[in-house]
């Protein structure tokens, strides 16, 4: 109540838009620091991939989000509510998997959901059967959970998690261990949670390829700092595509190319491979110079930086 009563006093800073939003948040275990001041922001109705290499601090951020975890210092506000350490009426509008999920395997997938439902205060058959067929288990719902298979596990684990419909769905590593049909049974299912169903998603994971396919927003964290957010839309937009050509003489084809006045940048990779920059590249005005050059092109191809690169950059100190 205290909380709330502040919230309504500092009207201000409200913002509908934000359904998390952490402030300045650290978490100090006796001597050791596994969050320092980390500060995110995650948007309604976005998928926001969370990236960092193991033992960055995901977890642990993702714990203090649902209060299984006290952060040693800073803010963190749910739906433009701040979260104290008694709190817990917010996580009602909150789906968890946390880590690897755990069911009880001796009983079936729709009897392991109706158990959940009834400690979180009820959840109709009708409901239960609408998750086991949003997740695609349906037809499997009364085998014994012992013989589900991994990727079977994770999603009756989302499925569990979105049982009492909640606002925000939170997911650690989801994708950790499964194979490419696994991967992308769970991308689809949360892509379409997002876009059907407008849930809030915040996804940990350090596969960044699998990120890049789904996620609005990505925030890296390394050694419990978060380094950026940025939309992926941005990423997309500032890492503008580049040309890759092979030659037969790189001295010969710079000659030409450092003439051309749509190249902004020339980079040579190999004795043979360089790459041109520019936001105007006519890829066939370039291979016709360099031919009348008397310069062979053995290939040429447009490219883009992935988010893999990008990540890579700023894990390692780079802009």
């Amino acid at each position: 109540m205290v909380s709330e009563a502040r919230d309504k006093r500092e009207g201000a800073r409200v913002d509908m838009g934000k359904m998390i939003q952490i402030s300045e948040v650290s978490k100090q275990y006796k001597n050791e620091r596994v969050v320092s001041g980390a500060t995110m922001t995650v948007t309604r109705g976005e998928i926001y991939g969370f990236l960092g290499p193991n033992g960055a601090g995901k977890t642990t951020i993702m714990k203090m989000l649902l209060n299984l975890v006290k952060p040693t210092s800073g803010e963190i506000r749910i739906n433009n509510h701040q979260i104290l350490g008694q709190s817990s009426t917010y996580l009602k509008k909150i789906g968890s998997l946390i880590e690897t999920p755990v069911f009880y395997t001796k009983l079936t997938a729709r009897e392991n959901l109706f158990l959940h439902g009834e400690y979180m205060g009820g959840a109709s058959s009708e409901r239960v059967d609408e998750v086991l067929e949003i997740v695609h288990l349906a037809e499997v719902a009364d085998k014994l959970v012992t013989e589900y298979s991994l990727g079977m596990k994770q999603r009756l684990g989302i499925a569990r998690a979105i049982l009492m419909k909640p606002e925000i769905l939170i997911l650690d590593e989801p994708i950790n261990g499964l194979d490419p049909i696994g991967i992308k049974e769970v991308r689809e299912l949360l892509l379409m949670l997002k876009n059907k169903y407008g849930m809030t998603v915040l996804i940990s994971s350090h596969i960044v390829s699998e990120i890049e396919w789904i996620a609005d927003t990505i925030g890296v964290i390394n050694q419990g700092k978060v380094l950026q957010e940025v939309k992926l839309s941005e990423i997309r937009e500032v890492n503008n595509a580049y040309l890759a050509v092979e030659v037969s003489d790189v001295n010969k084809a710079l000659v030409v190319l450092e003439q051309d006045q749509t190249i902004e940048k020339i980079q040579i990779d190999t004795n043979q491979l360089i790459y041109l920059h520019g936001n105007e590249l006519d890829q066939s005005d370039i291979t016709k110079q360099l031919i009348l050059a008397d310069v062979a092109v053995h290939r040429i191809e447009k490219q883009q930086k992935t988010l893999e690169e990008y990540f890579l950059s700023i894990i390692s100190g780079g802009k």
